[in-house]
């Protein structure tokens, strides 16, 4: 019958670079937490809520360009 499409959410591994909680710091290797401090990127903890708007997806692979000559025989 109508199978439901999977959140967003749980396809994507929690990471605090993900969580609504944190935010990078200037030196861009860590996190600022509101709830557990400075953490790792790939850290995560059992505060952590998704952000669907702190991931930047990764963009398509460019097609091949082919000409008229790829398609001769």
């Amino acid at each position: 019958m109508f199978k439901a499409k999977k959140d967003a959410a749980q396809e994507i591994a929690p990471k605090c670079e993900y969580c609504l909680y944190g935010r990078r710091s200037p030196d861009g290797e860590t996190i600022l937490c509101e709830k557990k401090g400075i953490v790792p990127l790939d850290g995560v903890c059992k505060k952590y809520k998704y952000d669907i708007l702190k991931r930047q997806p990764k963009r398509k692979p460019k097609m091949p360009e082919f000409s008229a000559e790829d398609f001769e025989l």
